[in-house]
């Protein structure tokens, strides 16, 4: 699944529009490497978002095409 429909998918970013500007303004990081929006993101990999003044970094545990608001929050884990 590209990355930008990942954020999302999982609900972290409201619009996937929004994601893709994310993405090319360099503010997300999959496993210590700025990504594309086209980046195709796998169960495990550590994502790193920056909003303004702080970091949110999520550990991916599922993928899935569909997601209502109850189980968004299941494909991914907040690490620290």
């Amino acid at each position: 699944m590209r990355l930008d429909k990942y954020l999302k998918v999982s609900r972290i970013i409201k619009r996937r529009t929004v994601a893709n500007e994310a993405c090319d303004a360099g503010r997300v990081i999959v496993n210590g490497k700025v990504a594309r929006a086209s980046y195709n993101v796998k169960v495990d990999d550590i994502i790193v978002i920056n909003f303004g003044t702080r970091d949110l970094k999520i550990k991916v545990t599922k993928l899935n095409e569909h997601a209502t608001k109850d189980n968004a929050s299941e494909m991914y884990t907040i690490a620290t």
